[in-house]
């Protein structure tokens, strides 16, 4: 979904999601996004994401449920497709990331900083975990609701990603 065809700048935001949460978190950060005149904001789940959507983004949020204490497979294989092709083609650039977890999400966040530092690429923001504390297996699987205060975060950091972008302050 591109916001701004004479945009100047681009934010890819990638995520996959399962039961719902880390979609409406992708999302509520997008509509933050969206509101700065200039950027164009593109979301794309993780299967549907490649190379070449990374190398024509200037910015990036990466989103993923903590699956078993690590990020979900299909954002697994969306940096395995990803990595090497666009490898010393987009140091320097910004991101941040978005977990929903059940427990702490600690652990997926490490992941996520770990591939962005191999891409060497710019932190902007502390990870952005929202906690379920989903630890049932009926809870893991049903549908999340993600709280109105958490998506208002995650908003915020949608607007502060894309006005960073704009002005060219990171």
């Amino acid at each position: 979904m591109l916001a701004d065809m004479n945009a100047s700048k681009t934010l890819l935001i990638v995520y996959h999601s399962m039961t719902g949460g880390t979609r409406q978190m992708a999302e509520a950060t997008r509509d933050g996004a969206l509101g700065e005149e200039g950027v164009a904001v593109r979301l794309l789940q993780a299967a549907q994401a490649g190379p070449q959507d990374v190398l024509d983004a200037d910015g990036y949020v990466f989103a993923t449920p903590e699956n078993l204490a690590a990020i979900s497979g299909q954002m697994k294989d969306f940096f395995d497709r990803s990595y090497y092709p666009v490898l010393d083609r987009i140091n320097g650039r910004p991101y941040a990331s978005l977990i929903c977890a059940g427990s702490d999400g600690q652990n997926a966040a490490r992941q996520i900083e770990r591939i962005a530092t191999g891409w060497r690429l710019k932190r902007v923001a502390e990870a952005l975990i929202v906690c379920t504390h989903a630890q049932t297996p009926e809870a893991i699987l049903a549908p999340k609701h993600i709280p109105p205060e958490e998506l208002d975060a995650c908003r915020a950091l949608g607007e502060s990603l894309a006005a960073g972008l704009l002005l060219g302050v990171f």
